[in-house]
């Protein structure tokens, strides 16, 4: 990670400008297709609008490691979602200067009916890595996983800790320009969560900046340099990471 000082001179990431995303909800209760194409038709359907993000601004630097938080339903997953290019917002632009491993909802890559080993592969595959170089991998994965034998079983007889587990190790294989993390450290047991900050720690040290949300304020102040803080889909504060959280838990 660079100093204060370099940092300033590094080159934007991640630039947001003027983010927002706005859903359209019905509000008539429709009970079925035939009932929706003609209320459609007949021009019936009445809607609401709700805005997850509005006017969001920020950028991140190269070998950053900037916080985001918020309360449930600030809008943080919508914006990671807008960023790994899962969304598109409905005004505003998101810039991204570099190769982007999201680390969203673990294991959503995964099939149920296929083994650890196949899994590997599979979700691999989805986040861009060769079949080449996931079979390079491949011990490396299943060690840090701590799967052992249970690689050969189907996921579905896996326990919610033990695909995440596979899901961190596979996401984390590589060392990406960009990394963009939800939660992932709370995964598994303590000693598992210690092994989990480690790796991404070493990711940091080597140059890769680091998108980072947690609802843990301690490890948004141990790990980021600036921080994000959103309140009810707005912008609510951006800057020194200690200042950002002073305030978030004065609220």
């Amino acid at each position: 990670m660079y100093t204060e000082s370099e940092q300033s001179n590094q080159p934007v990431m991640i630039e947001a400008k003027n983010v927002t995303m706005r859903y359209r909800m019905a509000n008539d209760k429709i009970n079925s297709l035939k009932e929706f194409v003609v209320k459609k038709i007949r021009k019936e359907i009445k809607y609401n609008y709700f805005d997850a993000l509005t006017n969001v601004s920020f950028e991140v630097r190269k070998g950053e490691v900037v916080g985001l938080i918020g309360r449930n339903g600030a809008g943080k997953s919508t914006i990671l979602k807008i960023i790994s290019g899962i969304l598109k917002p409905t005004e505003g632009s998101v810039s991204v200067y570099g190769n982007v491993a999201p680390m969203l909802e673990l294991g959503s890559g995964f099939d149920m009916d296929m083994n650890g080993h196949e899994n590997i592969f599979l979700n691999g595959a989805i986040l861009g890595y060769s079949e080449d170089f996931l079979k390079s991998k491949y011990d490396e994965i299943v060690d840090f996983s701590e799967i052992g034998q249970f690689i050969d079983v189907p996921l579905r007889n896996y326990s919610s800790g033990m695909i995440a587990r596979l899901a961190f190790s596979i996401a984390t294989v590589i060392k990406p320009e960009i990394l963009i993390v939800d939660e992932v450290l709370s995964v598994g047991d303590i000693e598992f969560q210690q092994k989990s900050f480690n790796r991404m720690m070493e990711l940091m040290s080597g140059g890769t900046t680091v998108l980072f949300v947690s609802h843990d304020i301690e490890q948004i102040r141990k790990m980021c340099s600036r921080t994000v803080w959103l309140d009810h889909g707005r912008l609510r504060l951006f800057g020194n990471t200690d200042e950002v959280c002073d305030a978030y838990e004065q609220m």
